[in-house]
């Protein structure tokens, strides 16, 4: 009798090989979908800030605060939600890459790519980081919901490169998306959803190279 090498089942195929770069499981051309200047998509000139108040005009002498945590406005806080936008084409190979990487994360399909939802929404920046190391220099869109508040940013590489008007991204975003960001669905319940939670090592190798062999 021959023994098996440690960590397998005899059905597992020996040519199987995690590639180094999951660009051939995106949907279309490998250009990226987020503008590196946002502000061309925008229909009229963009926004000017406010005018600051004249200081000279002012007899009040500015006081510091002993403590200024009253000034963070929750920017501490915790998101309640956090999910990354992808250009992979189906959940399967997306939560395969989670798996490898250790992210926990449910992989929802949509029209514009595979979306991870991550389990944990405090670890939104970890995921993003390991997903974009994935893609290599195709960008992830990091949407973080908090209280009152969506913020985006692209990642590219395993960096965050820039942060994004939310209402941008938003703008021709798909329904689940939106669902998913403001808590009007669950990942779970979504129709083709793929977990990599409880995903083996070599389930998530079978699912990338189904997901090469299927382009």
């Amino acid at each position: 009798m021959t023994d098996q090498p440690t960590g397998r089942t005899p059905d597992e195929p020996d040519d199987v090989v995690v590639p180094d770069d999951l660009s051939s499981l995106l949907d279309g051309t490998t250009e990226a979908a987020v503008p590196d200047d946002a502000s061309s998509l925008l229909d009229g000139p963009a926004e000017q800030p406010p005018a600051r108040p004249d200081t000279a005009a002012s007899t009040d002498t500015p006081v510091v605060p002993d403590d200024l945590s009253s000034l963070t406005d929750g920017g501490t806080e915790q998101p309640s939600v956090a999910l990354v936008v992808t250009q992979v084409a189906a959940a399967a190979p997306l939560a395969a890459a989670c798996a490898l990487a250790k992210v926990d994360v449910d992989a929802v399909p949509s029209s514009v790519g595979a979306i991870a939802v991550l389990r944990d929404p405090a670890s939104g920046p970890a995921g993003a980081e390991a997903i974009s190391r994935f893609l290599r220099t195709l960008p992830v869109i990091l949407l973080e919901r908090r209280e009152g508040q969506i913020s985006a940013g692209r990642w590219t590489g395993g960096e965050r490169v820039a942060d994004l008007p939310p209402g941008l991204v938003l703008s021709d975003a798909p329904s689940v998306l939106e669902d998913l960001l403001l808590g009007d669905a669950a990942a779970a319940d979504v129709p083709g959803v793929v977990s990599s939670v409880g995903m083996s090592r070599w389930q998530a190798m079978r699912a990338l190279a189904a997901g090469r062999k299927g382009r």
